[in-house]
């Protein structure tokens, strides 16, 4: 069991991190690029650094998340990076928010297909997951 739950998060932070996909190849190029020309802090481009980057990424590979989520690719749900873009700017305030959403379920914000609700998750791994999210704003 605990060999799988490695492996699964080997791979969630494969995934997270751009992976070998064509589309998160394509857009990390492009991002990586903007940061040297701007001359941006390295700890902004850094988020695998950051503890709640770490926490996060550990929660949502040990959930059922990636089942209907994926950083870059559209998927059942939407992709964490349309999260980030849409939320992000509403933080820290909207982070119990969504996290109620996580727990609690929800629909109609994305689409009809509803977000089975997850009552096992904790408040506090829930708002640790969403802060993960967020942090996948370009």
């Amino acid at each position: 069991m605990r060999k799988i739950i490695m492996a699964a998060a080997v791979l969630a932070m494969l995934t997270a991190c751009g992976g070998s996909g064509d589309q998160g190849s394509k857009e990390s190029t492009g991002t990586e690029a903007k940061p040297e020309a701007t001359k941006e802090p390295a700890e902004s481009t850094d988020i695998t650094a950051n503890p709640d980057y770490k926490k996060g990424l550990e929660l949502v590979a040990q959930s059922d998340c990636f089942t209907c989520h994926k950083v870059d690719e559209a998927y059942t749900g939407p992709t964490y990076r349309q999260v980030a873009e849409k939320y992000a700017s509403q933080a820290p305030g909207v982070i119990p928010e969504l996290a109620g959403k996580i727990i609690k379920g929800g629909s109609g914000v994305w689409g009809q297909v509803p977000m089975i609700p997850h009552p096992a998750i904790s408040q506090d791994d829930a708002e640790a997951m969403v802060k993960y999210i967020l942090l996948l704003k370009k």
